[in-house]
């Protein structure tokens, strides 16, 4: 029974990603984008929104190794801003130790993100994600709904989505999954679960949503 979870925000957050995106666009491209422009992309995964920017500024789409070149950078400004002696990210222990029971428990549960990959192994560790967890980042020509549909490619169902933010509901509606929301950013009839949720809290609604005793 696959299970994929949306990093940020579901299991934790990292305040200003959005400016560490920039600045890592900056060091590439020699100027950082205004935070306005990053905000008028339509995509909701970090290939969309730098495509979409790279389409704005040089007038072609963004090309797979210039992908791989700003995950490389984008990940050592998390690097150098989030460790020990540094800033930490908040987590949602609970969900996160939620991860791991249902890992026990038999379900197949894939972190699925849109960050790029090297950021999403960084954020992944540094939230202590159970290492059985596999982790599906943002990657060339893929939205969320894709993202989704190649974690769940030729798994049995039942299936289901656990997000935080509006595209993650829209993502699981489109890829017809069951939606589970974490925290209250996701207005809508499918079940929501505090973010400050224990793991038996997590277990307990995942079963009740697959209808599992």
């Amino acid at each position: 029974m696959p299970l994929c979870f949306d990093l940020d925000g579901t299991l934790g957050s990292f305040g200003g990603g959005y400016l560490l995106l920039r600045q890592a666009l900056g060091e590439l491209w020699g100027q950082e984008p205004h935070a306005e422009e990053l905000l008028a992309c339509p995509g909701s995964t970090d290939w969309e929104i730098v495509d979409e920017l790279h389409r704005q500024r040089f007038g072609t789409p963004l090309g797979v190794s210039d992908y791989e070149a700003y995950d490389r950078a984008c990940l050592a400004r998390f690097v150098a801003t989030f460790h020990p002696e540094g800033r930490s990210p908040i987590v949602h222990q609970g969900i996160v130790t939620g991860l791991a029971h249902l890992v026990d428990a038999g379900h197949r549960v894939w972190l699925v993100s849109g960050n790029p990959p090297k950021v999403l192994d960084f954020k992944a560790r540094m939230l202590g994600v159970d290492a059985r967890v596999p982790r599906l980042g943002s990657l060339p020509h893929l939205d969320r709904v894709g993202l989704l549909r190649k974690a769940l490619d030729g798994c049995v169902g039942p299936h289901l989505y656990v997000g935080d933010r509006p595209h993650d509901r829209d993502a699981a509606a489109q890829a017809g999954v069951p939606f589970l929301a974490v925290g209250e950013a996701v207005p809508g009839e499918h079940p929501t679960l505090n973010a400050e949720a224990e793991a038996e809290q997590l277990v307990g609604a995942v079963q009740r949503i697959l209808h599992e005793p």
